[in-house]
């Protein structure tokens, strides 16, 4: 009988001989792009768990490991769904060469052979804030101790999920015996989210993407523990999404083949929620919008005034309630984004049947600005939704927003702080650290980016509900997206998931680089076009022959 069995020395000799060839190779430095020196306690999980002790012992993981679910939501779909997804990931290899192994009468014995999930409720609703903590317990099945193999508990599938996973983070294939192997067991995990907005927004108007690639984005979203995606589906060059109540709406697609039919939507939201990830849509008004006229021309002030939106027809806003009527169907999420930002209200003066409607409600420009707002806001309101609203609106006229609004940040530091102190929550986007679209801003800027910067008060620091990483796509499509969004977007994954504590202290080229190295080798392998860290430029390919864990 073949026994897979390591010591603690040979795991120890693993990971050193693999620093070593980096060292041999030359390419290790003091400066920001280079990898660190050698530190053999780096815990090589991201993002980083809250809590975890680990040992020195190499256990084996059977191939065909077995899930048993425990609790009131124990055998949810969503569960048995992710632990069948994630064997998938583990044993990507493995299982081409057990069957080979058995042709050969080779039957191994492995030390984890049960993944153990107990999930305490039942209730699948994914909100905002919906507890994603978890334990998770890894140790050698001895035949005698109850807490062998490996448990993950959690209040919450989702939490479930996160606990999965990183398990699987843990599980690594080895080439040697092809089998895969948990190095520094026992691990004991407790974690949890630190902030429970973990954003992503993605452009689907400036470039289309199809169904298929927004899919793979989600699923390298839930690697990272994202948990929304923000859908900025619409803008100025296209409406390519289903509006029932106006079909002639998606006229305004670049295309008849580039759309997304209300099935397509919702078929998004499903898969997102299998993942623990929330969708939130955006209808940006009044601006942005003059793709909308394409379908319906009343909606432009004039043919040469397309954007804003005509703020003195009772039709705009009947459009508007028929849109988000719609999309109330297809959108579960508390929040809804509204927009609001880079509105020029210029052509509002010059259009006459504007000018006369500005005179007779004694309103300016500005005014006008606020009146479309605020009006949006209430029908989003009347849909049971909560408005979200680019900083602008915060901005002009903060003392009018409705109570719950919530305010985004984009434009640069320093908005959060004025808006938790006024009583508003905030998410922190501030494009000069946060923007995937800007390639010269470099992994470290997006990791040490602050959400609470300048926000000493413990009461306000929880109406910062988190933040999100923007891919705004006028230079980004099929093509090219995923190697723009990762591996800098996993930066601030970390720091919005993380303990500030944890990943705050010491020199962050030898505390984070190298993991995150080896997370961006992890995308990777999992079929994600992550582009390598340390180059210039964002998304540029290597500029030479070189290994995955060094560029």
């Amino acid at each position: 009988m073949f026994t897979i069995s390591f010591t603690a020395f040979r795991s120890t000799i693993h990971v050193f001989s693999f620093f070593l060839i980096l060292i041999c190779s030359g390419v290790l430095s003091d400066s920001v792009n280079s990898v660190p020196v050698v530190n053999d306690s780096l815990t090589y999980l991201w993002p980083l768990p809250t809590e975890f002790t680990s040992g020195n012992e190499t256990l084996s993981v059977d191939p065909r490991l077995s899930l048993t679910g425990v609790g009131n939501g124990g055998n949810s779909t969503i569960v048995r769904a992710a632990f069948d997804r994630y064997k998938r990931i583990i044993f990507k290899h493995t299982n081409r060469f057990s069957s080979f192994s058995l042709l050969r009468g080779i039957k191994p014995v492995y030390d984890i052979t049960t993944l153990r999930i107990i999930v305490n409720s039942e209730i699948e609703e994914l909100q905002l804030g919906v507890d994603e903590s978890y334990t998770l317990y890894v140790a050698k099945n001895d035949g005698q101790s109850i807490t062998g193999d490996v448990t993950i508990e959690a209040n919450t599938v989702y939490g479930a999920l996160r606990g999965l996973e990183t398990f699987s983070q843990l599980c690594t294939f080895d080439y040697s015996s092809k089998s895969v192997l948990v190095y520094q067991a026992p691990w004991y995990i407790q974690d949890k989210p630190r902030f429970s907005y973990r954003g992503l927004l993605l452009d689907t108007s400036r470039h289309y993407l199809p169904v298929d690639v927004i899919k793979q984005i989600i699923d390298s979203m839930s690697y990272a523990k994202l948990n929304v995606l923000h859908w900025h589906v619409i803008d100025e060059q296209s409406f390519p999404i289903e509006i029932p109540s106006y079909p002639n709406l998606w006229r305004g697609s670049y295309t008849k083949w580039e759309r997304y039919t209300v099935e397509d939507a919702i078929e998004i939201v499903n898969y997102a929620k299998l993942r623990g990830i929330n969708i939130m849509a955006e209808v940006d008004v009044p601006g942005h919008a003059e793709s909308w006229g394409k379908g319906y021309p009343d909606l432009w002030p004039s043919s040469s005034c397309r954007e804003p939106l005509d703020v003195s027809k009772n039709y705009t806003f009947d459009v508007i309630s028929g849109m988000l009527t719609d999309m109330r169907e297809i959108f579960p999420f508390e929040l809804f984004h509204l927009g609001g930002d880079e509105v020029n209200t210029d052509c509002w003066n010059t259009t006459p049947h504007v000018k006369e409607w500005l005179q007779d409600k004694n309103l300016t420009t500005k005014e006008a600005y606020q009146y479309f707002v605020l009006r949006a806001q209430q029908i989003a309101l009347s849909k049971n939704w909560t408005p979200v609203n680019w900083e602008e609106t915060f901005n002009t006229f903060a003392e009018n927003l409705h109570p719950r609004t919530v305010v985004h940040n984009w434009l640069g530091p320093g908005v959060c702080p004025k808006a938790v102190a006024k009583g508003f929550r905030c998410i922190f986007s501030n494009q000069g650290v946060w923007y995937l679209d800007h390639l010269d801003v470099p992994w470290h800027e997006f990791y040490t980016a602050e959400p609470l910067e300048g926000i000493d008060d413990s009461s306000q620091q929880k109406l910062v509900l988190g933040g999100e990483v923007c891919m705004w796509a006028e230079t980004a499509d099929t093509s090219n997206v995923q190697q723009t969004i990762w591996p800098r977007a996993a930066a601030a994954a970390e720091r919005l998931w993380s303990s500030k504590e944890a990943i705050s202290s010491g020199n962050i080229n030898e505390t984070a680089l190298p993991r995150l190295h080896y997370f961006r080798c992890l995308l990777n392998r999992r079929g994600v076009q992550a582009a390598p860290l340390t180059n210039k430029l964002a998304r540029t390919p290597p500029i030479g022959p070189g290994s995955c864990y060094i560029q």
